[in-house]
């Protein structure tokens, strides 16, 4: 009986671990492929007169959108998780609540009024919306640094000091490895919040995957409209279900240690 469960667990987890795969391939397929979907978008509007959208290669747009959310995440982890580590440490308690409230204050102004605010300073492109999404995705990061940190049994601490370690050394071999978790769930939140969010770009000349939805919406081609979210939707669902397989591999390494 038992070996027929612990059996399933590994079979589940590879078919768990497939999903990344499975959604990468749809979305190429989408992108490569999208030209031999004409019948099905000539349904949705058989009065236009383009059905595919050609202004751009929708590899080309893929790569340009992979590039700005990537950009994004790497400044805003970075930033995130520096942050949390830094505000979880006794010298730098006090700032807790200015980080907290600086990371709050990048979700409560919509990444389209941070567009509107900083392409008079920026100028038109890739730059003002590099600059809303990791304004808009930190929230997640640092929140979840801080309560994968602070969750950390304060005994497990106590005993790596009293075994000689260094704070350094608690931080890195006992802290971080047991937040980790709790830390990527976070950074997960905040890059498929922003694979979407990243579309805005292309109101500001940031040519990306929005570069159809806009055309779509300022032309009145739903075809267009559900090329640019098909191919983001896909996107977001691969980049998701990558975080959810590394979670899984990383909750099952702690609980077998």
């Amino acid at each position: 009986m038992h070996s027929g469960v612990h059996g399933s667990q590994p079979t589940a987890a590879r078919s768990r671990g497939l999903w990344p795969v499975g959604w990468a391939v749809l979305l190429l397929a989408g992108v490569w492929g999208m030209p031999f979907l004409e019948p099905g978008f000539r349904w949705i509007e058989p009065d236009a007169r383009e059905i595919i959208y050609s202004r751009a290669e929708f590899y080309t747009l893929l790569g340009r959108h992979v590039f700005v959310v990537g950009v994004a995440a790497a400044v805003t982890i970075s930033v995130g998780v520096l942050a949390g580590i830094a505000v979880t440490r006794q010298r730098g308690r006090d700032f807790l609540p200015l980080v907290g409230q600086v990371a709050s204050l990048g979700q409560t102004f919509p990444p389209v009024a941070v567009l509107a605010l900083a392409v008079p300073v920026l100028g038109f492109g890739t730059l003002p919306i590099i600059v809303a999404l990791m304004l808009y995705g930190l929230l997640p990061i640092v929140r979840n640094t801080l309560a994968g940190l602070n969750d950390v049994d304060t005994s497990l601490k106590q005993a790596a000091l009293a075994m000689g370690m260094t704070s350094w050394q608690v931080l890195c071999r006992v802290e971080l490895p047991l937040a980790t978790p709790v830390i990527l769930a976070g950074i997960r939140t905040s890059i498929t919040i922003n694979i979407a969010t990243a579309a805005l770009g292309a109101t500001v000349g940031a040519s990306n995957l929005g570069d159809p939805i806009i055309a779509g919406i300022v032309n009145g081609n739903m075809a267009y409209v559900l090329q640019g979210a098909l191919l983001i939707a896909l996107l977001a669902l691969t980049v998701d279900s990558l975080f959810e397989a590394i979670q899984q591999r990383l909750r099952r390494r702690l609980s077998a240690s």
